[in-house]
């Protein structure tokens, strides 16, 4: 009976906790009239919610944008933009707490990197937010013009200093928290839809394509080279696809940096530094690899030795680069913990492998070295010496 009753009590707080997810549970009403908005989307980022209704004798916009800062001193802010889809030339509305009393700002933002307060494009007027239990609520009512359709952005920000808001992150929430709204209502993001699965499905195809050159193509050719070659029966097949698993990542690796440079073109004032820089050290260091094929000396040239130096040396300054940089693509992306726990499994089955190649390589080289030896030994022994 008490574990019955424990269920239901379980069951009915998921419910709650449930429901108060949803914007049509919240039950908002216009600040003069009192009157619940004509319509509420639960926006698909950030944990937001947008009540508005459109007046057409008028030509209004009336808003509630709500959505809870990233800490106790963050902000949040929700904007209209009449000149595009992202966050520049957007005209937002921003509230946060400060000195235990609600601030409201209206920023007209130029820059992706300087969130400065000014004077918005758009007629504003009832403008109020409210704080309370860690949500923060914006009310306000715009001018707008005869249109079907408007340009949403919204954000949240960790903190504030000076009186400007601090620099938001860049993760996807942060990245895709914008939106076509429909005045009339109904369905909402059915055309930003396509827009955003669009650059989410960019960023999976520039990870998933280095992650397979530089993490996983191209360790498993220097294993083959390593490896394979130390028996003879394996000669001249291990040199075979040995180049061929490294062409193969070299091919990859490229689309992948192009891709990355394409991404880089489409989100201006976004900028990855380390990641970038190390994406572009990846490809010069590879093409210098490439280059190795065709330098490639005959094994008993005097300048062998050299090369081998310059090819190994740049063969495992790839392979750790790579490694690095595919780690930092995951914090970039931040994607589900399954993608991230599947490529560490991988890189730790080639690393298990490596090992236990490695032990049999010396055991081998070892057996060799005895019995080249004794050979020797025995040789001396028959000429009497």
């Amino acid at each position: 009976m008490a574990s019955s009753i424990l269920f239901f009590l379980l069951l009915s707080f998921f419910i709650l906790k449930t429901s108060s997810q949803s914007c049509t549970s919240q039950k908002l009403t216009l600040p003069k009239t009192n009157t619940l908005y004509s319509n509420c989307i639960n926006l698909p980022y950030l944990t937001s919610f947008l009540h508005y209704t459109h007046n057409l004798s008028n030509s209004s916009l009336s808003i509630a944008f709500i959505a809870s800062p990233p800490s106790p001193s963050g902000w949040v802010s929700w904007g209209l933009n009449p000149t595009g889809t992202g966050m520049v030339g957007t005209q937002a509305i921003a509230a946060y707490t400060q000195d235990g009393k609600i601030t409201i700002k209206t920023l007209d933002i130029q820059s992706y990197k300087v969130l400065v307060p000014g004077k918005l494009s758009y007629e504003v007027w009832n403008l109020s937010a409210e704080q309370s239990d860690g949500v923060i609520r914006i009310f306000a009512t715009l001018k707008v013009k005869e249109v079907n359709e408007v340009n949403q952005v919204w954000q949240v920000g960790p903190s504030v200093s000076n009186g400007r808001l601090d620099i938001h992150g860049f993760q996807p929430q942060n990245l895709n928290s914008k939106g076509i709204l429909k005045l009339s209502g109904g369905q909402n993001f059915s055309s930003v839809g396509t827009m955003v699965d669009s650059k989410t499905r960019n960023r999976n195809i520039h990870g998933i394509l280095n992650a397979v050159s530089w993490g996983v193509l191209f360790p498993l050719g220097v294993i083959i080279a390593r490896y394979m070659r130390t028996f003879p029966s394996a000669d001249p097949a291990w040199f075979y696809l040995h180049v061929g698993c490294q062409l193969s990542a070299y091919v990859i690796g490229v689309a992948g940096w192009a891709t990355g440079l394409k991404l880089g073109s489409n989100s201006v004032g976004i900028t990855y530094s380390l990641h970038r820089n190390i994406g572009i050290a990846l490809f010069a260091l590879a093409t210098l690899q490439i280059f190795a094929l065709f330098l490639r000396p005959k094994k008993d040239h005097k300048y062998r030795y050299f090369w081998n130096i310059y090819h190994h040396s740049i063969g495992y300054t790839i392979i750790i680069l790579g490694l690095i940089n595919i780690f930092k693509g995951f914090d970039i992306l931040n994607p589900e913990k399954i993608w991230k726990t599947t490529y560490i499994g991988v890189i730790a089955a080639l690393g298990v492998i490596a090992v236990l190649l490695e032990v049999v390589t010396w055991i081998v080289v070892l057996k060799r070295k005895a019995n080249k030896s004794t050979k020797t030994f025995d040789g001396y022994n028959n000429n009497g010496q």
